[in-house]
């Protein structure tokens, strides 16, 4: 077997390049293991490093060494390749993802990662995209895609550059037209957000759907209608907390493997954080699965466990 360390140098608030390479050495010579290190030079080119590992047809564990952003271009890189595995090393801002288990830290320790056993995960189509664990559309999308802006500004990581985004983008303007097909319904009017989520966390501490399951093959949807400014804070509060049930006409829930979002004009499209633009968005359960591996000591979390952000 084969391991491939994929390093962003763009994640988190600062560049890890250094601080993941000597550990990586520190940990893998003494082992013997059969590794390497590749770091990205551009957008997209995490994904092609791992497109290029998986084509090879070998057995492959690849190691993300990011946050959510890099984390989604490794798996569009592999998707449909079923001799790879991949893991999460985190060093991003946020490390949603990896908040569906028992515990976040084990995926800071290397030796952990090693000590792993794997869970087969679904993923979401996008129209040409895939996420593995939320994709929106609306005001939530303007706002997570723009985390980015922020994060790097001092006192500004994780939670406080996604409160920063909301406020401007609060500011612009709250709901916007889309006509929404969903479980053979179609909802035209103005919608504050659509989001559609495999795993649970997002936004670096967003919790809106603490059952959704990236194994039971469906998507657990909230549709937030529109909503006045006066009100927003309310509902985004219980839209944060897994509380949706207590505005049920506000906050619709719905379980599918599809949807179809269509816009007045492109619109910001957040896939794990990473940015599209679109004016139609298609939404499924896709046909390709993920081999995930994880520290093997961790749990899948689940709505009775204790949420640890």
């Amino acid at each position: 077997m084969k391991h491939l360390f994929i390093i962003n140098p763009a994640a988190g608030s600062k560049n890890r390049t250094e601080i993941y390479c000597r550990e990586i050495e520190k940990v893998c010579n003494p082992l013997g293991l059969d590794y390497r290190i590749e770091v990205s030079s551009a957008p997209g080119n995490c994904r092609e490093i791992a497109r290029k590992a998986a084509e090879t047809g070998e057995e492959y564990r690849i190691y993300s060494c990011g946050g959510d952003g890099t984390l989604n271009e490794v798996v569009s890189g592999v998707a449909g390749f079923d001799n790879v595995a991949v893991t999460m090393y985190v060093g991003g801002s946020g490390n949603d993802f990896v908040k569906i288990f028992s515990e976040t830290e084990p995926f800071r320790d290397l030796n952990c990662l090693l000590d792993s056993k794997e869970e087969v995960f679904d993923l979401v189509r996008c129209n040409d995209d895939y996420s593995l664990n939320i994709c929106s559309v609306g005001l939530d999308a303007r706002i997570g895609t723009d985390v980015a802006n922020y994060k790097r500004i001092p006192l500004l990581s994780g939670f406080r550059a996604y409160a920063a985004s909301t406020v401007i983008n609060v500011i612009r303007g709250v709901s916007e037209h889309y006509v929404v097909q969903i479980n053979g319904q179609t909802f035209d009017g103005d919608k504050t957000l659509i989001c559609a989520c495999n795993g649970q966390f997002y936004g670096g501490g967003f919790h809106p759907v603490p059952e959704a399951d990236p194994t039971d093959g469906m998507l657990d949807v909230l549709v937030i209608e529109k909503v006045s400014r006066l009100k927003l804070a309310a509902v985004i509060g219980r839209f944060k907390n897994g509380k949706y049930k207590e505005l049920p006409d506000i906050i619709r829930h719905y379980k599918t493997d599809n949807l179809r979002i269509i816009c007045d004009k492109p619109t910001s499209i957040n896939l794990d954080g990473e940015l599209r633009i679109a004016d139609v968005v298609n939404i499924s359960v896709a046909k390709e699965k993920l081999r995930f591996f994880y520290p093997a000591q961790l749990t899948l979390r689940t709505q009775a466990q204790p949420v640890e952000i």
